[in-house]
């Protein structure tokens, strides 16, 4: 058993007509896992429009951490609450950050696509931490204001940013461009 921290990313299609009771289960379960050892985490990533299906993302300290969470009881309350308000989830776990970008299938982009990502989603998220902190922690020595920055940063990209990133460039990282293949088929419907 892995010593990683560990991510289990679950998709979930809200059910016709249930938004608001879904997303007060959302939170109910975020707030119930983060009661458990070992909890680094949670987020919830809206879908795009036109789109129903909600990423949420847990992560532990470790292997053993997520499964003392995963078999608690109260976490098998809170998912039989949750019945009715979302279809069939789809799951998938993580360890480590180069995980984020491994598909269904365990096939991940190349290193260049991976690192051109997190830069994407890197370079706003420190360019806007600068700009609204910058002032601030500019008279602090070298070693504290880094500290200061990485504890403040490394959890809006974990949770936040590279999961939104690698999702939005998911066609591009995983080599199917999807947006040019809708393109062409309506600029040529006959073809196929």
């Amino acid at each position: 058993m892995s010593n990683d921290p560990v991510t289990l990313m679950v998709a979930r299609r809200v059910a016709r007509g249930r938004y608001r009771a879904f997303s007060a289960w959302l939170d109910e379960g975020c707030r119930l896992a983060a009661d458990f050892d070992g909890f680094l985490g949670s987020g919830v990533l809206a879908p795009p429009p036109g789109d129903d299906e909600y990423q949420i993302v847990f992560r532990f300290r470790d292997e053993s951490t997520l499964a003392a969470w995963e078999h608690s009881a109260s976490r098998h309350a809170w998912l039989a609450r949750g019945q009715g308000l979302f279809d069939a989830p789809h799951e998938h776990r993580a360890t480590g950050l180069g995980s984020w970008f491994h598909d269904a299938a365990g096939n991940a982009p190349p290193r260049w696509k991976q690192a051109t990502a997190i830069w994407l989603a890197f370079f706003p998220v420190s360019l806007a931490f600068q700009w609204l902190f910058g002032d601030a922690l500019g008279s602090l020595p070298l070693f504290p204001r880094i500290l200061l920055s990485t504890l403040m940063m490394t959890p809006l990209m974990v949770f936040l940013f590279i999961p939104l990133i690698t999702r939005l460039l998911a066609p591009w990282l995983n080599g199917r461009p999807a947006a040019l293949g809708r393109l062409e088929r309506l600029l040529h419907p006959g073809r196929s």
